[in-house]
């Protein structure tokens, strides 16, 4: 498969796509690679996972290059990426050494508990963010004793085939980590489906998410799913607007807006509507669209021709306000603000583009109906000086991570996920490497 530079529509690699076969052949390398690692002592796997961070660092600006030629994303987020996969990779290998059981009272005897690992996991990467991502789930499976096989999405497999060929210099042992680049239909189906997958950690659209799940409950196999959004930016009078409209283009254009956790839906109290408008058309003709690798570009393309159409179905008639974005080659698409009613497809339906709704609410109470009137429940965030308000707000609006007076979604030290259909369980902080084991119960008999 051809891999193309989303910003010029260069082709930049030529990447074998692995069939079913393959993938077959991959799970019984992982399988026999599991005995061994899961058996390494916790210092030692530590120890491994600490230099392949280190070597990430190593190669960051490498990696970065990789993400801002196969993604579009401007080199200084790519940076931080590659910059943040390292640290997630640190995070995770003091997790081998903490991974600890329990001794529990009981009479006649002494009960203890023990974290097992899985087994094989598969992680089903998105195209959005594909290292940062992959990192996610790849960490603390490892650390957990697990192997690995990650399918990267199709357009954007480079920085998954770098990172696996590092934990191989690193000192991982052959098997324990492998990249299968591959169709999702195609290789993606086939390891949800393999008896000898243990678990299934897919980032990616609901619609996927629930066939994966489907087929995944016929085996009982161990699912983590981190999927769609359509969050709330919501905002009262009583807020700093000048700060709420100077951030809220960043919430939605980050990454082209190609983010589960964008605000893209912006709700505003009447009384202060017109203010905040009025400061928010400033702030989005300020965000700057452009090559990827001039360092003060803030957001790139979209992913391809295809993605760049149905975005472009979602504005219909003529926006509210739009910003500006280069033309010629390139799946360009400026940052556009709309108005919409609550029931268009524009205010309900993830668009995955940089696209923004602004809509008015009367009181708390609206607001968090018109927040939670979703099918999502991912991200989101309350503006306001009312700390109670914001503590209200914050308990009925239905989403895994919320931020007051910020934009805050995902910091690796901290769970996330989402509620509804925006996913099953939890990745990153300390509740992830739960996902990757099993709490197995011993009583021993003292008679």
């Amino acid at each position: 498969m051809k891999i193309v530079n989303p910003a010029t529509e260069d082709v930049v690699a030529d990447v074998e796509l692995a069939d079913a076969a393959e993938v077959d052949r991959a799970v019984e390398r992982a399988r026999k690679a599991y005995a061994a690692w899961r058996a390494v002592a916790p210092g030692d796997r530590a120890r491994l996972l600490r230099r392949f961070a280190d070597l990430v660092g190593e190669h960051g600006e490498e990696l970065a290059g990789l993400e801002l030629a196969n993604a579009g994303h401007p080199i200084g987020s790519a940076r931080w990426e590659a910059g943040t996969v390292r640290d997630v990779l640190h995070f995770y290998a003091g997790a081998p050494e903490r991974d600890h059981g329990k001794q529990i009272p009981v009479a006649g005897g002494v009960d203890i508990t023990f974290q097992e690992p899985l087994g094989v996991v598969g992680v089903i990467v998105p195209w959005n963010f594909p290292m940062l991502i992959m990192s996610w789930g790849v960490a603390p499976a490892l650390a957990a004793g697990n192997t690995v096989i990650v399918k990267p999405a199709e357009w954007t497999p480079l920085t998954a085939l770098r990172l696996a060929e590092l934990a191989l210099a690193a000192g991982l042992p052959e098997g324990v980590l492998q990249v299968l680049p591959g169709a999702g239909e195609v290789a993606g189906a086939r390891l949800v489906e393999h008896p000898d997958v243990a678990k299934i950690v897919f980032t990616g659209s609901t619609e996927v998410g629930k066939e994966i799940a489907a087929k995944a409950g016929a085996q009982v196999k161990r699912l983590t799913l981190e999927l769609g959004g359509k969050s709330a930016n919501i905002i009262f009078a009583d807020s700093d607007l000048e700060k709420a409209a100077k951030t809220a283009p960043y919430a939605v254009f980050d990454n082209a807006g190609q983010d589960c956790c964008a605000r893209s839906r912006i709700l505003v109290q009447a009384a202060a509507y017109d203010e905040f408008m009025a400061l928010l058309a400033p702030a989005v003709q300020a965000v700057k669209v452009g090559d990827p690798l001039d360092e003060s570009t803030e957001m790139g393309p979209l992913i391809s021709a295809e993605h760049l159409d149905r975005v472009r179905g979602f504005v219909q008639g003529t926006p509210y306000l739009q910003g500006s974005c280069p033309r010629g080659k390139g799946y360009w698409f400026p940052p556009t603000v709309l108005t919409p009613e609550v029931t268009d497809p524009a205010f309900t339906e993830e668009i995955f583009g940089p696209v923004v709704s602004v809509v008015p609410f009367a009181d708390e109470a609206e607001a968090v109906r018109i927040a939670n009137d979703t099918p999502y429940g991912l991200s989101g965030s309350i503006w306001t000086r009312d700390i109670g308000r914001a503590l209200r707000v914050a308990r009925a609006v239905e989403s895994g991570a919320l931020s007051v007076n910020s934009h805050s979604s995902v910091r690796y030290w901290t769970p996330f996920g989402g509620f509804k259909q925006s996913g099953l369980g939890r990745e990153l902080g300390p509740d992830a490497l739960a996902a990757f084991t099993e709490t197995k119960n011993v009583f021993i008999s003292a008679e």
